[in-house]
């Protein structure tokens, strides 16, 4: 069963384009000062140098190790988005728009006239100006939008809600119930241009075969700029085109220069349309993950782990009837018999569904974590009762802790979600404190809690020798009047307890991505050992932490 989860979970990434499973962490940026009522226009960020409270070279060091970490983090999110693009584009060529086009579009090249060398020359220069025009849609994207709105798309509940809105109008497309078209006017104009012949001529062929396709490749392009966007990188629009264009462009232009390889493709028919159909129904899964990021940062508390995990069931048990032949759409061809690889998937996705049952009673499904709202937001969870109950409670002296009326430590640890509460406690047990820098729409957060900190020995560790906080840095629960300010880091204003928490990583320990773990010693605030961000080892991860055990108690005797 493992293996089978396995195998459909990779095919489900694939499908969603999820970009940010397989990332070492996620870039959540949190001083938009964006709310539901107001957006303001905020001021650049400029890192403050030597931020960290240090006393020698050791601490001094872990400093620029933070920033190489996040040069290396930023390199991998965008080869993450290449790639996700790439994939959406091979899905984008065997859609019912575009497949068709491949013998249509050689054959221009092939009788044209030419000699094989021009032709072959015009092959090349027609899928450079596919990937050209793909690519300036990202620019524009970016160009439009900016660095700083893009960081804020991540959990910005207005685009949050749109998203969600957005792919479900997408997913109703690939079903069938309308067509996004672009104007039929531009795709003739285009088309007109395209005769002119030479390189302009190839480049309005290629705009043409772009906007006659959209129909096909706009719910493809949309969710791959969505999930670009929301990583927060400035070139993510535009490495997700490079991705998509150069996916779409190579197999025209290599059957454009072997026409022979036609031969080898499967002939046009209903498997296009049970293709898009498929695409539909993980586009309508991914939409959840949207609407779940808006109701968790808000703690509307209205899509918990069970109603995430009720819908999904219902999804992928749909999908899994409809490849079977149970279910039919508009433009579907009859289907006499189940062809072998109808039958492997509807296994592989009947198997999944039938994975997530045991979910709705608390099951961690570590497969998915990462995708599922929080295993605080069950109702009814018998997984997380087996851990039994935490050396303390939710209060301090008396007092409630700080923000747990809105916050729940997860796997019934002893967590605090205020930094200046926590630290003081530390000092009065005499236990080194954790940071845990996290986010409702963090999924690599999620996949940490549920894969690693669940381990035996990690969980013994963290609730025993560990005070855990936990600084929510995407949290849109704004704070008391008296405790609002202007950021003297970076000039804005701090009004929500993520604003709080997402200037306090940036300030004090040049950081902007999560999960993040910081140890210190409560009693100075210095840092114990170098902070790492998601480490899904859970040998590994006990390692850093034992070691910063160690440390402090050594310097603690």
């Amino acid at each position: 069963m493992k293996l089978i989860v396995r195998l459909f979970t990779i095919l489900l990434i694939s499908g969603l384009m999820a970009v940010t499973v397989n990332a070492q962490t996620d870039s959540l940026l949190s001083f938009d000062d964006v709310e539901f009522t107001e957006i303001t226009e905020e001021q650049p960020i400029e890192k403050k140098d030597n931020s960290i409270k240090s006393s020698d070279k050791e601490t001094s060091e872990v400093a620029n190790s933070i920033l190489t970490d996040e040069n290396e983090t930023d390199k991998s999110s965008l080869w993450t988005i290449f790639i996700a693009g790439f994939i959406g584009g091979f899905a984008a060529l065997i859609m019912p728009c575009i497949f068709p086009m491949l013998p249509l579009t050689v054959s221009f090249f092939t009788k044209s006239g030419y000699s094989k060398r021009k032709a072959t020359t015009q092959a090349i220069l027609y899928g450079l100006s596919i990937i050209v025009i793909y690519v300036l849609l990202g620019i524009l994207i970016t160009v439009i939008f900016g660095a700083d709105a893009l960081n804020s798309l991540s959990t910005n509940g207005i685009f949050n809600f749109a998203f969600f809105v957005l792919l479900v109008v997408f997913s109703f497309s690939f079903f069938g119930a309308f067509e996004l078209t672009l104007p039929a006017s531009l795709a003739n104009k285009l088309d007109r241009k395209a005769d002119r012949g030479g390189l302009l001529g190839l480049f309005f062929m290629a705009a043409t075969l772009v906007v006659v396709s959209f129909s096909c490749t706009g719910p493809i392009i949309g969710t791959l700029l969505v999930q670009a966007a929301t990583m927060g990188e400035l070139l993510g629009p535009t490495i997700g085109m490079l991705g998509f264009a150069l996916a779409l462009a190579i197999p025209f232009t290599l059957f454009a220069m072997f026409p022979s390889l036609l031969k080898s493709l499967p002939s046009s028919g209903g498997w296009l349309n049970s293709v898009k159909i498929t695409l539909g129904f993980l586009e309508l899964a991914l939409a959840l993950k949207f609407l779940s990021n808006v109701d968790l940062a808000y703690h509307w508390n209205w899509f918990d782990r069970e109603v995430f995990l009720a819908l999904w069931i219902i999804i992928f048990g749909y999908l899994g009837f409809y490849l079977l032949g149970k279910i039919r759409f508009p433009n579907d061809s009859p289907m006499d018999k189940l062809s072998l690889p109808r039958m492997v998937l509807s296994i592989l996705v009947l198997s999944f569904t039938l994975y997530m049952v045991p979910g709705l009673w608390g099951a961690p499904l570590k497969s998915i974590s990462a995708f599922l709202p929080p295993q605080t937001t069950q109702d009814f969870d018998l997984y997380t009762s087996s851990f039994g109950r935490t050396e303390t409670n939710n209060a301090v002296d008396g007092k409630a802790r700080k923000y747990s009326d809105i916050f729940h430590a997860p796997l019934n640890l002893n967590v605090f979600f205020d930094y200046e509460e926590g630290i003081e406690y530390g000092k009065k047990v005499g236990k080194p404190v954790m940071l845990d820098f996290t986010g409702h729409a963090c999924v690599n957060c999620r996949k940490m809690e549920a894969s690693v900190w669940s381990d035996k020995d990690v969980h013994k560790l963290l609730n025993e020798e560990l005070i855990i906080i936990q600084l929510y840095v995407d949290d849109k629960t704004e704070l008391p009047q008296a405790e609002q300010f202007v950021s003297s880091f970076s000039g804005k204003n701090i009004r929500t307890i993520g604003n709080k928490w997402s200037d306090f990583q940036a300030s004090k320990f040049n950081s902007n991505s999560q999960p993040h773990y910081v140890l210190l010693d409560p009693s100075n605030e210095e840092i114990l050992i170098k902070p790492t961000g998601a480490d899904y080892n859970p040998k590994s991860y006990y390692g850093f932490i034992q070691s910063a055990i160690n440390k402090y108690k050594s310097t603690n005797l």
